[in-house]
């Protein structure tokens, strides 16, 4: 777990809002492992929301209108997307509706749907609104789409006064561009996460204007295999260079992801912890509170001068 160097010379103005985030859900062991464990995971650490991204929860490629039903039934509050979105296009009416199933923000503005949407958690007076960006990468993905750093602005421009709250999904395969994008972003979102490579990277951490960062958040579904593939005809392919039909494997199904805790009247982070709960089993603990503890009395001495001074998080579009 990760909290802000900052916390106890900025004590938080809002409530703490926990925002869970589930990387790649692959196939039909990645949908069954939120169906069965999401209510519970989101009553034990009280979460308020939940992102997923199911850009392979269609038999490992693309997503489908009875899955995206299913994953909002299962707890799922927003479902972001990336570079397999265009292989279903049963699921393009979904997507023009631009309110729970993004496509990257840097696809052809002819493309169905958008890259970003403003969302509730909560309701009534209680109600905040957290804003979800969607873009993809272009280093290594064999695509030709919109420089993914103009794409953000505009998005966050979009939500310009709709939220203080931002999480932004970065599905790419260069570890270098995700971090980028989270330094340009530092200040301006609550969090950045990386998705795509269904590995989970150690270096959840808060940077010093008070974004959240993690390069890749990892995969939801099966842990015993390649990537969410079954094992031998993956390795038959790699050894023999023969081709060969890549199967969503079965076993082993988990839910990897990353808690963020936000300041709602900030919308800096104050925390980050990454998190993987099994098909079966109890869940996991956490070593720390998913918020920092009361602030104590502040030692000026002790804290960085770039996080002391580091403002709040702009609503989008706000000039920091």
């Amino acid at each position: 777990m990760t909290a802000n160097p900052g916390d106890e010379a900025t004590p938080p103005t809002g409530r703490i809002l926990r925002v869970a985030c589930f990387g790649d859900v692959v196939g039909r062991p990645g949908i069954l492992v939120l169906e069965r464990r999401l209510r519970e995971v989101r009553e034990a650490f009280r979460l308020d929301f939940v992102i997923a991204n199911a850009e392979n929860a269609e038999d490992g490629s693309g997503v489908t209108p009875a899955i995206a039903t299913k994953l909002l039934a299962a707890g799922v509050d927003v479902m972001t997307s990336g570079d397999h979105i265009p292989r279903r296009r049963a699921v393009f009416p979904i997507l023009a509706k631009r309110d729970r199933l993004l496509r990257p923000a840097n696809y052809p503005p002819e493309f169905p749907g958008g890259g970003v949407t403003v969302v509730d958690a909560g309701e009534g007076d209680d109600a905040v609104p957290i804003a979800v960006v969607n873009v993809l990468g272009r280093l290594f993905m064999n695509t030709t789409l919109d420089c993914p750093f103009r794409a953000v602005d505009g998005a966050l421009a979009e939500c310009a006064d709709r939220a203080r709250v931002i999480l932004v999904d970065v599905h790419a395969e260069a570890t270098s561009e995700k971090v980028a994008l989270g330094w340009h972003l530092d200040g301006r979102v609550s969090a950045v996460f990386g998705t795509h490579t269904h590995v989970p990277t150690a270096d959840e951490r808060i940077l010093p204007r008070g974004t959240a960062y993690v390069t890749d958040i990892g995969m939801t579904g099966p842990h015993h295999s390649v990537i969410g593939r079954k094992i031998e005809p993956v390795l038959r392919k790699m050894i023999t260079q023969v081709p060969e039909r890549f199967v969503v494997a079965t076993d082993d199904a988990r839910a990897t992801g990353a808690i963020f805790s936000i300041d709602s009247g900030t919308g800096r982070a104050v925390a980050v912890h990454r998190i993987q709960v099994a098909l079966e089993g109890p869940l996991p603990t956490l070593p720390e509170p998913l918020e920092p503890s009361a602030p104590a009395a502040a030692d000026e001495s002790s804290a960085p001068s770039a996080v002391e001074e580091a403002p709040a998080v702009p609503a989008a579009g706000e000039k920091s």
